[in-house]
């Protein structure tokens, strides 16, 4: 029998050859798999969030919030703006909040009061709060891997959304009542967008400017990154490949970009009152040389205020703690040692190849400059602040990261491919052998979390977050025993059933028993307290963030 041998393919044949099939199914399985990724990051952030007390930034911006829903008054916590709590308010909204409409106090004084003083449940009070945020940052992963599919396609996508989902501070910060992630996520959003615009840019610029703008509107610290957004507004719009009717010139894209996001600004502080009553604060710092540009800025006089708070902040002398050394203001090189200790060693290596790769192909290097170039200047603005208190000041790092890691399914080498798997996977169990222990992650060359008070600090390790846990504790393993405490957070101990006395405010030959200290105040020991723990022998640890010492 013989065969036909035209170049005419049977019906049959072609339909073999049809491509639609596997790829609906191949469509499919990444659908699938990204799903998998972000349920995997709901469970974790929300099983945090409901374990966790408060931290000691949150119970400020619950208490704000919750004036912003009730008295609507921008009066406290003018140092950030408000769209981050109105988010936080969104969650709250639900709650049956009661606040004394006479209460007098400090944002401190207040988020003490709305929490512990009020009749309120903390612990459903904080998860409404958390849970606005929680599912924000779920939703910027959607960004992530959107992003990172539209640089290198479906595998690169996958790639850093598993990074993004099992990235350790992500989570942490993601599960709070907090700013961090937030901004982190407008940021990312906006530079997607200038991304996009670079086809359409009449439609994708001013979605850009929401984005900023929001970014705008949750922190100050985004402020950095708006020269090299407007930069990338103009590239978007001089390089655009389909520019349509109305094409934009060189100005005009990071106008419509900076007006849009001046509005937005401007729109989150009328959306907490109408009618922007402010006074300003009669103890405001003052500033100069170049700081005194921020009094020419186009927002509103609470946010121009705000920016003078930061100012005074800076200004203060903060403490540090870094690799065993506790010392008195800054260092520059903070950040990024401290990111080299939280961030999983598979992140790093997958983000900096990815980076590498993204750079060295011709047809990448416009998109290494949309991720790389904000990521840069954060990083250089973050790293001259004066407050060495932990890397949520630099959470954009590894959000960015996760996108230039998907530059490593662009190399075209045999052991690639599987070497990506091999470190996805290794950033994946190291995520989860940390749970539900986030904030004090540390990577495996640092020993892990159950090491990180050793080498770092404050909202790295301890931010207050488990006063609850140590109740538990207590109750469970040394009921009866005498509980002296040292606690660094805005939790109220009594509150959880901890019946415990100050060590340092009796002579310490008085003190015996049990001594719990939080591991900040470990790190940053004056000689009294030092003199304690050296007398004391560990025997325990609470959420690798409290130590428990027996004292004879």
């Amino acid at each position: 029998m013989t065969h036909a041998t035209s170049g005419l393919s049977s019906p049959a044949e072609a339909a073999l050859r049809k491509p639609l099939p596997p790829r609906r199914g191949r469509r499919w399985w990444i659908a699938l798999v990204a799903v998998a990724l972000l349920a995997e990051m709901a469970v974790a952030m929300i099983t945090t969030a409901v374990e966790q007390t408060p931290t000691i930034d949150e119970p400020v911006y619950v208490g704000t919030a919750v004036v912003y829903l009730q008295q609507h008054s921008l009066r406290y916590n003018p140092e950030h703006p408000p769209l981050g709590k109105l988010l936080i308010a969104g969650g709250l909204a639900f709650a049956d909040v009661h606040l004394d409409p006479g209460f007098t106090g400090d944002q401190t004084q207040l988020g003490r009061h709305v929490l512990y003083e009020s009749g309120n449940d903390p612990g459903r009070l904080l998860l409404a709060a958390r849970l606005p945020i929680i599912l924000l940052t779920l939703l910027f992963g959607l960004v992530v891997f959107a992003f990172a599919r539209e640089l290198t396609g479906s595998a690169g996508g996958l790639v850093a959304l598993a990074l993004y989902a099992f990235s350790p501070d992500v989570i942490a910060h993601g599960s709070l009542a907090t700013l961090d992630v937030p901004v982190v996520g407008f940021l990312l959003t906006s530079v997607w967008l200038l991304w996009r615009a670079r086809d359409r840019p009449a439609c994708y610029l001013p979605l850009a400017g929401l984005a900023l703008g929001a970014a705008l509107a949750t922190k100050m610290s985004a402020l950095a990154a708006v020269p090299v957004l407007l930069l990338l507004a103009v590239l978007s719009a001089r390089r655009a490949r389909h520019p349509g009717p109305g094409k934009y010139s060189w100005l005009a894209g990071p106008a419509a970009v900076a007006l849009i996001a001046v509005a937005v600004v401007w729109a989150s502080y009328l959306a907490v009152d109408p009618g922007l009553r402010w006074t300003t604060p009669a103890d405001l710092p003052g500033v100069e040389g170049l700081r005194g540009l921020v009094d020419w800025l186009p927002f509103p006089q609470p946010y121009r205020d705000g920016m003078h708070v930061q100012f005074g902040f800076e200004d203060q002398v903060w403490s540090g703690f870094l690799f065993g050394e506790h010392y008195f203001g800054s260092r520059w090189y903070y950040l990024p040692a401290a990111l080299l200790v939280k961030t999983p060693l598979g992140m790093l290596a997958l983000g900096l190849a990815g980076a590498v790769a993204l750079l060295a192909l011709p047809r990448s290097r416009p998109a290494a400059l949309y991720v790389l170039a904000p990521t840069a200047a954060l990083l250089a603005a973050a790293m001259t602040g004066d407050r060495d208190l932990g890397v949520r000041y630099a959470i954009f790092v590894p959000v960015f990261l996760a996108v230039a890691a998907a530059g490593t399914v662009t190399v075209g080498r045999r052991w690639a491919r599987p070497a990506v798997v091999v470190l996805v996977a290794f950033t994946a169990v190291s995520s989860l052998r940390t749970f539900p222990y986030y904030l004090p992650y540390a990577n495996e060359a640092f020993g892990g979390p159950a090491r990180t008070h050793l080498v770092l600090h404050d909202s790295n390790v301890d931010w207050g977050q488990d006063l609850g846990r140590l109740a538990d504790r207590l109750s469970m393993r040394y009921p009866g025993e005498q509980i002296w405490l040292v606690y660094k957070g805005s939790g109220v101990p009594s509150f959880y059933g901890i019946d415990a006395a100050d060590p340092l405010a009796v002579s310490p030959d008085r003190v015996h028993g049990l001594l719990a200290v939080s591991d900040s105040a470990v790190a940053k020991a004056d000689d009294r307290l030092a003199a304690l723990i050296a007398g004391s022998t560990p025997i325990d640890d609470v959420g690798h963030s409290i130590t428990i010492y027996r004292r004879p």
